[in-house]
């Protein structure tokens, strides 16, 4: 039995110029961390030739093929696994909140699978495979942020080139600023979960009009990081709010009154900037509050549920191995 557990993440800076319509054109980069929210597989072997997948369905099937799954069903492909096997997968979150759940999902998976084959295999390995399965294979609008993110784990800046290669730098802070950052962040539930490809389509169609938003959002992208680096990490709440004045031009859907409603309150109440975490429309609204204002904020937002998390130094990883004599 193998069990992985594959962390699932916040994007701050850059969303939009992961795409590759965007980024083969003029290069793009992301600023993302993990948090200590996880996805979990199991992997085991069966008795039989029957492959039973169980997530919120369960599907048993004789042919890898008929796997109604499509990130499991063509993961089991990529790794040649193809008959005897259970696979089960869990959440700490609900699908379509907009931590990056599918993508946490497939780079997970293939991790449990080359691990039950007997091999070990890097974090950029399953990045790329991950993204072929889900961008090539599958045709889905996404970006490829939040696959490395996923693997590689940590806070990280990553830069995708225009000729195709994507490059990562860990960002490291002294620790008592990096616990005052984590500190510094508040994760409110919306209530709100949707299926992502609604918003990103209509984003990702509209890549060739938004060329310029998305190199402000770049611009952005490498000041925060700069920021960083200078331990400015108040000036990272401020960009916050830049960057996402800008992301909600990129789609009608990404934002609605209900959430503008929302980050006014909490701005009012002593924000200094936050975003709707994901492709928009739902999920988890991120706030930067810096600690005096703390209180002020929950107050004044708690109609929402907090979700407690603080940012995650590791990626996916194999917690479990075990195998029978």
């Amino acid at each position: 039995m193998i069990i992985v557990q594959a962390p699932l993440r916040i994007s701050f800076f850059g969303g939009g110029t992961d795409f590759p319509n965007y980024y083969l054109a003029e290069g793009g980069c992301a600023l993302s961390s993990t948090i200590n929210k996880y996805i979990y597989i199991v992997i085991k072997p069966r008795y039989d030739s029957i492959i039973r997948i169980c997530y919120t369905q369960t599907e048993m099937v004789d042919d890898v093929n008929h796997i109604q799954h499509e990130l499991i069903r063509e993961a089991l492909k990529k790794t040649n696994i193809h008959s005897g096997v259970e696979i089960t997968t869990m959440g700490d979150i609900p699908a379509g909140s907009g931590l990056g759940s599918s993508s946490t999902v497939t780079v997970g998976a293939l991790c449990a699978m080359y691990a039950y084959n007997g091999e070990s295999v890097t974090a950029e390995r399953l990045s790329r495979e991950s993204c072929e399965i889900e961008i090539d294979t599958l045709g889905k609008p996404i970006g490829v942020q939040d696959q490395y993110i996923a693997a590689y784990g940590g806070l990280r800046f990553f830069e995708f080139k225009r000729y195709g290669d994507i490059t990562n730098t860990k960002i490291s802070l002294d620790p008592t600023i990096f616990q005052r950052f984590n500190e510094n962040l508040i994760l409110f539930f919306s209530g709100l979960t949707r299926r992502s490809e609604t918003v990103l389509d209509e984003q990702n169609m509209n890549v060739n009009h938004n060329f310029r938003v998305l190199r402000k959002m770049k611009e952005i992208a490498y000041t925060a990081k700069e920021e960083f680096s200078k331990g400015n990490i108040d000036e990272i709440g401020n960009l916050l709010h830049e960057s996402w004045l800008l992301k909600k031009q990129l789609a009608a859907n990404i934002s609605n009154d209900q959430i503008d409603e929302w980050y006014s309150i909490a701005m009012r109440a002593g924000a200094l900037g936050g975003k709707i975490t994901g492709a928009g429309g739902g999920g988890f609204l991120l706030l930067y509050v810096p600690q005096e204002k703390r209180r002020v904020v929950q107050s004044a937002l708690s109609h929402l549920k907090e979700l407690p998390f603080h940012l995650e130094q590791d990626g996916t990883k194999v917690i479990f191995n075990y195998r029978p004599c």
